[in-house]
Formats: structure tokens, C-alpha cells, sequence
């Protein structure tokens, strides 16, 4: 005999269902059983799952385990699907026994959640007859109409529903499903009596009975795991009375005899079970259902994608077109015809042209697509690859067919206009983004487990719940803090690493708990989200092919089926990605032609620009694309890009990998001529010489085995794969090959032995030169901007970060200390954003609180149409009341957006509230807008009418300093025109080596340091010992970071708003963000002569200052501009010392001036 479990649940029934469907899959093929169904709660999630589950284990063991596709689906009885109530939902089991009946519970499943849901997603009767074709049905478990009527002593209404569900069915398709875990009915009937009665159903409806067990979990000890999950997803505690829980530990993957033990009444339900399975035949279709892409009359894909091609060659490289571009353009598309692709590419050069026609702004590419000529002459990709060495097959390979992957970057403000855009050309049902389905990493299962454990805890003991489970949450960021922040950890390697974990977990038996039970949820799905980029694009309606559901976040409609399969699928899935540089590049474009008239094309920006270069030497390099940061500005630092393949190549190096394993290292030594280049043998030069003989990229091993051992294009690309990602099979196979290829091609089997070993070496950390040249094109572009355009392109990256106080603080400072200062927003130049201006960035109107979008265009629309604004008293009678009112008013006051008007704002917030300016105003507006215009009207422009309003002069009286920047920063969230710590910067950094902008980057703890700043937001809070602790954010003119403090008895002196303190204490990283734990505080009394200006001092000998390095110092100091003064200190031979103050605003923080500073003049130089 044999047996198939057809009902069962897998990890897709979110936080209920426990099972791994390739676990599933395993255990049926050991307990020899020739299929298994998937049928999780509503959902279709886990379908393909289980089919490449089957294959790879068949593949493993030689055991083919036939996979059943199903869905148990929430059953009304009511059709008109009311929202006014809560909805009395049954459970349904529906298994695809056909192809047919596959896509008919795709359109019945995807029906139910995106028309019907409520609470859960409803399938009526309607529905059922609508696409029972081809579908297997069972009266699922005692959730079930059938049994619940039952249940209710109702056996002829049961009999009934039976008739009525097997009608909708082929004929024997619907049956009575048995179960017997050992539990009660609601009205106490044994599952053993309740299946005599179904059995009866069966009998009286003329229908077969099936056994199912219902399984949530896998093996019977998986059950406390199981419950854990459940505690979880419903937010309760393991030891709560009255929570949903399954009676006992019974509903796991049981065996055919356990099954048959259990159902000992019932034989032929079991062997139902075989018939069942061997119905249900169905096969996933995989074919490539590309959408039709929309042609021009008597055209077909392929002679249309020839004609895009032919066009965009000759626009890229002129008539006729090269040679050599003319015969890789021929061979590429002679591939992508070949593999039935030409529509792909129509698709994605339409949207990337209609993007451009909006003005939205389109990355130059990424990924290995760059590495294809076609997709650069057709506007995919703006770089060129036969230039830049790249590789089409990197991208698509001519021995394999496999779906193109083309990723593409858009503006992140305007990505929605292009999704939209595909929906209008391709149809709104035919659309979809993706769902993603995250997994209980380590410290996430640890978090969890600890806060439903709370209550068994030791440590909980004696404590109210709410106290347990702050002290379980506690020990649980205890053990996460040990666990460490290594990406993708498991908990088992952190106890195997981390010797503090393995001893707590020996003797602390809390700690042992929670870890035992985390490690039997970790790896599981948690919950589902939206993929941030993925969209897919069909032939048909997308529930013609993937099951659909509603985003339960935002309500849009997404798959049910991961983005990792549906490629597998024959679907088109494309990545529209939101890059915040394209924004930045289009406001800083847009700044510069309103500024100037100047009409910058980002696309026509150079990539060989000598001042985009200076300034990444510089260290300037605040708002570039992925070159800002320490570790770009040490390694330009050590080697200063020159040309644009440095660029390409600092991009694949600074990584992690690279880094650690001192590649970078060996590589800044042959680049700046301390080691000498080797390239193997002369012949490979041309490949490696741009990266000084080094490996950098997949693209040279793959051009080095081509160029000497003779490989094809495929086979290196084949290379490449099984190195990157160590498949010694694979590898063994190929290096035979190497050697012997090289032999043949001239080059001695030792230098073919000794490529292949640094090959090996290099290929765990080689980059992908598409991708990284892709990039180096956008860092160009920025660093262009920044060059040639400063104020204009910070004020876009301030723009772009509106609403973001922390990036705002820290570019706000980058900026100031630069020579680009950042100004209070102003009423007659400030746009609604950031506005550059002739002496700096003037701060959005938009950025004062309570100046909306529309506020902002009614003052600018006015300030165009007449004029800038005289005052204050000028501009309520001006703009129209109805825009603002008396609080944004006195928020720009206070932000000084009126400063330029003469008046102090001391001065105007008392016209504000002490004069009947407003009320006057607006009385005047109101009889204009009825038509009655007064002498004042009429009269105002005429000087000696008498009739003009008495607006009172400046008094010049202003509020203190602190004051005014206390309002600053209440109406715009920062401090603008001045930190008040700005004038004691220099004392201030000699105290503490971080500055807190920095720690907000950082990801690594400090365990005992001296930090410095300003306190403000004191909350001082009674801890359960019933001590004192406070909390308190630390900030200065970088950034900012919040404190703890547990000794505020002791350091409540320093622990007041407004103080300035020296903290000694511990830098802290965790998941819920970053924190200094405060042990001392220290008040700090600073001086009149602490607020000097910040200076760069530098002392060096008579006898090393020369005319040659005089002229380099005054060199390197221009190179560095900021606001910081610069004194220079001569020491004669006798001792004494000339002093100068140079001409010159620097930097003074800068580590690259300082070190380009001591390499001029030697250790001997002291700089302070």
C-alpha cells in the first residue's frame, strides 16, 4: 500500500505553518511516499518552490516525489460578500489536478484576495463553479462547512453542501476528508466520531473519503517551534491561558502506518489518498511569455530591433559605422535573435525614451548590460563597451539560454511615472511589482523568541508581565550584542566564534533557552513585503500565470510568487530602481540654468574632466555618488585617480573582501610604482595593464583564458561562474583545459599554472568591470557638478534630503566647511528648496515648519509678478492672506527669511503681536476681494499722496545670539546661520578625535572614549532600582547621537539643555540604531579666547622653506578651501620664529591636506 499527504502546511502560511517545502519534500521521499501537495492558507506562495524542490531532491537522492499544487481557500456562503460584518469564513482544500485547473486556481485564488478580501481573502460558491475545472476539492478539516454543520447536528444540510461543492467539480472529484489528531469538536464530538458522520456524508452524496493530517510543522518535536511562530504572528506571550494554540503535538508529517493507526477505522481513506495523487498531473510551464511589444506597421520584433540597433549605431559612432563596432553589433543580435529576445530589448529602449522625453532622469546603466554594444546603441546604456573592455557574453551568454537581466535606474521622485507608463502601453492587469518574504535572520529570532519566552524566564520571575518582558528583551539584546553584526551570521557559527556566547549559553540556562529556541525558528519567513524595484511585465493578465494578491501594506497588487522564481516562469521581470544621484543630478542641472542660462546635459557631462579630478584628490568629496566616505577619501588619498579607469577600478576595490584580504594593498603598491607591474607574459599585457597586472575584474579572467587558452566566449564565462562561486567540479574540468589550450597557443604550461592560481585567488573578489565602469560614469558626473558648480550641486544634495534632519546637519557642515556656506532661507531669493545663490545655499522655504509647497509657489509667484518684498508690512499686503497665516508668519520671522529686508527679527515678531499689521492687512484684502478699493489702494505708489501705510524704521535691536539661533533651530529643525558651538569648533576638536556626524555612519562600537557636544532633550527617569537615570541627545556642529546615562545623580550638574559637555563613555551599534552610553560627564566653562577662529598652524624649519615649496604649500592649501585661517611659523637657526597669516581659507580638518602637507616638508613639519 502507499500513502500521500495532500493537506499541508508550509512556512508560506505565515507564522503558523512551520514547514521548509524542500524538508517536506526530503521526508516524503525517505518515507517512501510518491507525492506530496502543498496547500498553505490562501495562498499560492510556496507552488514553484515545491516543484524545483522535487527535482533537486530527485536529483540528490534518484527519488522522485510528484509535486501536488493546491490552496486550502476561505469558504462564504455569502455571495454578496458584505464589508459591513465580520465574514463567517470555512475552510476549502483545492488541489490542481490538471494544467487547466492550475490556471483555473490561479484566476480563483488571485479573485479572492484582490476583489474579495476582507479579514482574509473570500472564495463564494459562484467562484467555485465559475473554475472548478480541472480542480480536485476536500471538505478540508473541522473549519470546514461540512463538518461545522455537522458539528451542529445539521447531517442533511451537510449532505446538501456535499452535493452542492461536488457539482462544481468533474465527476468524483470532490472528497470528504478524514482527519484524527486526537482533538474535540466545539461541541465535544472525538474526531473519530465526527469522521462516522463524514463517512455518512460521503456515503449519502456518493463520494470517497481521503485522510489528511493537516500538518503545520514537520516532525512531532517541531511542535514547540510551531508555537513560538503562532505566539509570534499573534503578538502573545507561550505561557498566556486564552491565546490560539494547537491542542497537542500531532500535526506534523506522520508516517503511512501512523496515519493508517490513526484513521484504523477508516482504510480506504488512506488509499484514496494514491488515487488523489496520481490525478493531479500537472506541469509548470516555463516557456518565455514575453509581452507583444507594440510595432510599427509591417514590421516583425526582429527586423524592428535590427532597424533600432542600425540607428542608434550611427548616431553613437557616425557613418558608415567602425568596423569593429558594425561586427559585435551583427554578432550580439544575431544571439538575441537566436534566443528570442528582440522584443526585450524594444521594451526596455521604449520606457528608457520615454523617461528621457519627461525630463525624468535615466541611470547610464548597471550591472554586466553595459557590457553589450546593442544595449549602447540603443540608448540603454551610455557606455561604450568596446572602449571600456566589457564583455557582452558577461551579460548574455551564447551557450546557455537564460533570460536577459537588465536593471534600470530612474529619478527615485518620478520611478511611479515610469511604472504607470508601462501599465498605459501594456495594460494595468498585465503589471505587477513583486512580493518579498524576509526570514528570521539570528538576532531577529533571538529578539522574538526572548519576548514570547518572557513569562518562563527565570528573570521573569516575581515580575508583572510587562516587567518580565522588558527584562527578557534585555537578555535578548544581551545575546544579539553577542552574536555580532556579521552579515547573513547564524547563530550556531556565533557560538561557535564567539566565546562570551558559548559561555553564557553553558551556564546561564535563560540564555540556553532562548538561543535552543531560536535556532529552531531561525531561516524561517516572518512576513511579506514589496520588492523595492522588481516589476513584471506580461503577455496576459498576470493571474492568467502567478496567483495575485494586495500588498497588505500599501493595497497595490503584487505576486504571490517570490521574484526568484517567476523568471523561471518564461515572465518578464524587470528592476526599476530609484537612484537619489539622478535626482540630484536633475535639480543641480535645473539650478545652473535658472542661475546662469547654462544648459548642462548629464549625459554629455565628460568623464576625463581635471577638475573632477582635483577635487576627489582633494578629499572633497561630500555628495558624490559612492565615492563619499573615510574609506574612498583614504584610498584617493594613496592613489589619486588621473583618468577615468582609476575611477572604474576603486570602485571594484573598496569592498570588504578586497580590503581584508590586502588585494587592495598589493594593488596601491604596483599602482604608485613601489613594486614593479607583471603581466605573466607580454602577450596578455593589453588585458591587464590598466589594473598594473592585478586581476580587478571577472571580465580580464574571462578575456586571459580566451586570449591564451584558446576558450570561447561561454566556456570563459562558464569559468568565471564556477571560480566566483568555487565549484571545484566544475573547475577541476575547465583547468585541464586551461593548461592544455595555453600550451597549444604558445605560453609555458608554468605561467598557465601560475595565471590559473592567482586566478583562483583573485576570483572570490573580483568585481563585475560593468557594473563598476556604469558607476564610475555617474561619480564623474557628480564630482563634475561639484567642480565646476558648487553651490548649485550641494544645493541639490541638500534638496534631495529634505525631511532628513541627520544628512541634513552633516551636509549643512560638509558645506560650511568647504567654502560653500549654507544661508537662512530668504523671502526675496529662497525657491521652495534649497536655492544656490552668489554666496552660498539659501535655505528652502519648504524647510521653514509651516510652510507647505503651496505657501512657498503663492510668496515666489508674487515675488516674480512685482518685485522682491520692501518688508515685512509689504509683504501681508501683497500675498494673498488666504496663503499663510499668523504662525507662518512668525515661523519665517524666525527662521530670518525677512533678515535682507533690514529689519531685525527681535523687531518684526513685535509687529507680529503687538501691532494691528495682520488685522489691517487682511481687512484691506478682504474689501479688494469685494471690489471696494480704498484711498490706500489708490494712492500707496504716489509718494506725496499722504495715503502711503507708516511703516516704522529699522531699530536695529535684536535678541541675543543664542536667542535667535534657540528659534532657528525650534522653526527649522537645525541650526542655519550659526551652530552656537561653530565659534569654539578648534578648542573643541582638540578635545575628541570623533565629531558625532561621523559616528551616525558608523557601524563598529567604540568602547571608551571622549566625546564632546551640546546637551538638549534631558529626560530624566526613575530606573526599577528606583535610582535615577536620564537620557539626552549629544550634539555638535556635524550631527548628532542620542545618550544614556545611568549615573545622573552624580553628572546632573552637566546634564542640563544647553550645556557643553565632555562625555567619556561607550559608543554603541545595535538593530534599533546607535547610542553613547554616558559614565562621566564633565561641564565645560569656555573662554573668549576658546571662540578664536578655527586655524591650521604649521611650524617648519628655515632651512626646509625654500621657493619651490613655498610655492607647492600655497598649491596644496588652494586645493583645500574651507573657512579656516592658516598660520605659518618660520623657525630660524637660533630659535626664533617668524609668524604669518596667509591669505588663504582652508579646511582645516582635511587629512589629505595635512598629509600632502608633511610628504612636502617631512617629519620635521608639526601641524596643528
Amino acid at each position: 500500500m502507499a500513502f500521500v499527504h495532500l493537506h499541508n502546511h508550509t512556512e508560506y502560511s505565515l507564522l503558523d505553518g512551520l514547514t521548509h517545502v524542500k524538508d517536506m519534500v526530503r521526508r516524503a521521499a525517505e518515507l517512501g511516499m510518491p507525492a506530496v501537495a502543498i496547500s498553505d492558507h490562501g495562498v499560492m506562495s510556496g507552488v514553484v518552490e515545491l516543484s524545483d524542490a522535487c527535482d533537486a531532491v530527485e536529483k540528490e537522492t534518484g527519488v522522485r516525489v510528484k509535486p501536488i499544487f493546491g490552496c486550502e481557500v476561505y469558504f462564504t456562503a455569502d455571495e454578496s460578500l458584505r464589508k459591513d460584518v465580520k465574514p463567517k469564513l470555512y475552510h476549502l482544500l483545492l488541489l490542481a489536478k490538471t494544467n487547466e485547473g492550475y490556471h483555473n486556481l490561479l484566476k480563483l485564488v488571485s479573485e479572492s484576495h484582490v476583489d474579495n478580501f476582507y479579514y482574509k481573502p473570500r472564495t463564494t460558491f459562484s467562484m467555485l463553479q465559475k473554475y472548478g475545472r480541472g480542480i480536485i476539492g476536500t471538505s478540508a478539516c473541522i473549519g470546514g462547512i461540512i463538518p461545522k454543520l455537522l458539528d451542529d447536528r445539521r447531517f442533511e444540510d451537510a449532505v446538501e453542501w456535499a452535493k452542492k461543492f461536488a457539482s462544481c467539480f468533474d465527476e468524483g472529484d470532490f472528497y470528504i476528508e478524514l482527519q484524527n489528531q486526537g482533538v474535540r469538536t466545539d461541541a465535544g464530538f472525538t474526531q473519530t466520531e465526527l469522521n462516522h458522520q463524514l463517512t455518512a456524508v460521503a456515503k449519502e452524496a456518493g463520494l470517497k473519503t481521503i485522510a489528511t493530517n493537516d500538518f503545520h510543522y514537520l516532525l512531532k518535536e517541531d511542535a514547540r517551534a510551531q508555537d513560538i511562530m503562532l505566539c509570534i504572528g499573534t503578538g502573545a506571550m507561550v505561557n498566556e491561558e486564552k491565546r490560539m494554540k494547537f491542542e497537542n503535538d500531532q500535526f506534523y508529517m506522520k508516517t503511512e502506518a501512523e496515519m493508517r493507526e490513526a484513521l484504523a477505522d477508516f482504510p480506504e481513506a488512506c488509499d484514496n489518498t494514491v488515487e488523489v495523487a496520481e490525478k493531479c498531473n500537472v506541469v509548470l510551464e516555463r516557456d518565455s511569455i514575453l509581452p507583444r511589444f507594440p510595432l510599427p506597421e509591417g514590421e516583425t520584433e526582429e527586423s524592428w530591433f535590427r532597424t533600432r540597433v542600425q540607428e542608434g549605431l550611427e548616431k553613437r559612432y557616425g557613418t558608415p559605422v567602425p568596423a569593429d563596432a558594425q561586427e559585435r553589433a551583427d554578432y550580439e543580435m544575431g544571439i538575441i535573435i537566436q534566443q528570442g529576445f528582440p522584443a526585450y530589448f524594444l521594451i526596455v529602449q521604449e520606457y528608457i525614451e520615454w523617461a528621457r522625453s519627461q525630463g525624468i532622469g535615466v541611470g547610464p546603466g548597471r550591472g554586466s548590460a553595459a557590457g553589450a554594444i546593442v544595449a549602447y546603441a540603443m540608448g540603454i546604456t551610455d557606455l561604450d563597451p568596446l572602449t571600456n573592455g566589457l564583455l557582452f557574453e558577461r551579460f548574455l551568454s551564447p551557450e546557455r539560454v537564460e533570460m536577459p537581466d537588465i536593471d534600470v535606474d530612474f529619478e527615485q521622485g518620478r520611478r511611479e511615472e515610469v511604472i504607470n507608463h508601462i501599465k498605459e502601453v501594456y495594460g494595468e492587469d498585465h503589471v505587477s511589482q513583486v512580493i518579498t518574504f524576509g526570514t528570521l535572520q539570528a538576532k531577529n529570532a533571538v529578539r522574538d523568541t526572548a519576548r514570547v519566552l518572557s513569562g518562563t524566564l527565570k528573570l521573569g520571575q516575581g515580575l508583572d508581565a510587562d516587567m518580565a518582558r522588558k527584562a527578557a528583551y534585555g537578555l535578548g539584546d544581551r545575546i544579539c550584542k553577542m552574536i555580532g553584526d556579521e552579515l547573513g551570521i547564524t547563530i550556531d557559527k556565533a557560538l561557535d566564534t564567539n566565546p562570551d556566547l558559548k559561555k553564557a549559553y553553558d551556564t546561564d540556562e535563560d540564555v540556553k533557552t532562548i538561543i535552543d529556541a531560536a535556532r529552531s525558528i531561525e531561516g524561517h519567513v516572518r512576513g511579506e513585503g514589496v520588492h523595492a524595484c522588481a516589476t513584471i511585465i506580461c503577455r496576459d493578465p498576470m493571474s492568467d500565470h502567478v496567483p495575485m494578491k494586495r500588498d497588505t501594506k500599501g493595497g497595490g497588487i503584487i505576486t504571490q510568487y517570490d521574484g526568484h522564481y517567476t523568471p523561471d516562469l518564461g515572465l518578464l521581470k524587470m528592476d526599476f530602481l530609484g537612484l537619489r544621484t539622478l535626482d540630484v543630478l536633475s535639480i543641480a542641472c535645473k539650478n545652473i540654468l535658472e542661475r546662469t542660462g547654462e544648459k548642462i546635459i548629464p549625459e554629455e557631462i565628460p568623464t576625463d574632466d581635471p577638475l573632477a579630478f582635483k577635487l576627489m584628490q582633494s578629499g572633497n568629496m561630500d555628495g558624490l555618488f559612492q565615492v563619499e566616505g573615510s574609506l574612498y577619501v583614504s584610498l584617493f588619498k594613496r592613489l589619486p585617480p588621473t583618468r577615468f579607469s582609476d575611477v572604474v577600478a576603486s570602485i571594484a576595490l573598496n569592498r570588504p573582501g578586497p580590503l581584508e584580504s590586502g588585494m587592495v594593498e598589493d594593488y596601491i603598491k604596483v599602482a604608485s610604482g613601489k613594486t614593479p607591474a607583471h603581466y605573466y607574459d607580454e602577450r596578455l599585457r593589453p588585458i591587464l595593464e590598466e589594473t598594473f597586472g592585478t586581476m580587478v575584474y571577472q571580465e580580464q579572467i574571462m578575456q586571459v583564458s580566451m586570449a591564451m587558452s584558446g576558450f570561447s566566449a561561454g566556456k570563459a564565462d562558464k569559468l568565471r561562474k564556477a571560480m566566483g562561486k568555487k565549484k571545484l567540479d566544475v573547475m577541476r574540468q575547465l583547468q585541464a583545459d586551461w593548461n592544455s589550450g595555453a600550451v597549444e597557443n604558445g605560453y609555458a604550461l608554468e605561467i598557465a599554472e601560475k595565471i590559473w592560481e592567482d586566478a583562483e585567488k583573485f576570483a572570490k573578489y573580483a568585481f563585475n568591470k560593468s557594473h563598476s565602469a556604469a558607476y564610475a560614469i555617474l561619480v564623474m558626473r557628480t564630482a563634475y557638478l561639484k567642480a565646476h558648480y558648487p553651490n548649485d550641486f550641494m544645493a541639490a544634495v541638500l534638496t534631495s534630503y529634505m525631511g532628513n534632519t541627520d544628512r541634513l546637519i552633516r551636509y549643512i557642515a560638509s558645506c560650511n566647511h568647504n567654502g560653500t556656506p549654507v544661508l537662512p532661507p530668504d523671502i526675496n531669493s529662497s525657491r521652495a528648496e534649497f536655492t544656490p545663490v552668489a554666496e552660498g545655499i539659501r535655505f528652502g522655504l519648504v524647510g521653514v515648519r509651516g510652510v507647505g509647497k503651496n505657501v512657498a509657489d503663492a510668496i515666489i509667484e508674487e515675488r516674480e509678478e512685482n518685485g522682491p518684498f520692501s518688508s515685512l508690512h509689504d509683504f501681508v499686503n501683497r500675498v494673498d492672506a488666504k496663503a499663510y497665516n499668523r504662525k507662518t508668519l512668525e515661523a519665517l520671522v524666525k527662521g530670518g527669511a525677512f533678515d535682507s529686508t533690514g529689519y531685525t527679527r527681535k523687531q518684526m515678531m513685535h509687529f507680529i503681536e503687538e501691532t494691528p499689521m495682520l488685522e489691517g492687512a487682511a481687512k484691506r484684502q478682504k474689501d479688494r476681494d469685494r471690489g471696494q478699493v480704498s484711498m490706500f489702494d489708490l494712492f500707496a505708489d504716489d509718494a506725496d499722496s499722504g495715503f502711503q501705510e507708516d511703516v516704522p524704521e529699522p531699530d536695529g535691536v535684536e535678541w541675543d545670539k543664542r536667542t535667535k539661533l534657540a528659534y532657528e533651530k525650534e522653526i527649522m529643525g537645525i541650526y542655519v546661520s550659526e551652530h552656537p558651538l561653530a565659534p569654539y569648533e578648534g578648542a573643541l576638536s582638540r578635545m575628541t578625535k570623533f565629531s558625532l556626524g561621523d559616528l551616525a555612519e558608523r557601524t563598529a562600537e567604540i568602547r571608551n572614549a571622549i566625546f564632546v557636544g551640546m546637551v538638549s532633550n534631558v529626560v530624566v527617569k526613575l530606573t526599577k532600582r528606583q535610582t535615577k537615570m536620564a537620557t539626552f541627545t549629544l550634539e555638535d556642529t556635524t550631527g548628532h547621537v542620542e545618550c544614556i546615562c545611568f549615573k545622573y545623580d552624580e553628572n546632573a550638574e552637566a546634564i542640563r539643555d544647553d550645556a557643553i559637555v565632555k562625555v567619556k563613555g561607550k559608543f554603541e551599534v545595535n538593530d534599533r540604531g546607535s547610542q553613547i552610553m554616558a559614565f562621566e560627564l564633565e561641564a565645560l566653562e569656555l573662554r573668549e579666547e576658546d571662540a578664536r577662529p578655527s586655524h591650521l598652524q604649521l611650524q617648519v624649519p628655515s632651512r626646509s622653506f625654500d621657493q619651490s615649496r613655498s610655492a607647492n604649500l600655497s598649491r596644496i592649501l588652494r586645493q583645500f578651501p574651507g573657512r579656516d585661517g592658516v598660520v605659518l611659523l618660520v623657525e630660524q637657526a637660533d630659535g626664533r620664529k617668524f609668524r604669518a597669516e596667509l591669505p588663504v581659507s582652508v579646511d582645516a580638518r582635511s587629512p589629505i591636506m595635512k598629509a600632502e602637507i608633511r610628504d612636502l616638508f617631512g617629519p620635521e613639519a608639526l601641524i596643528a
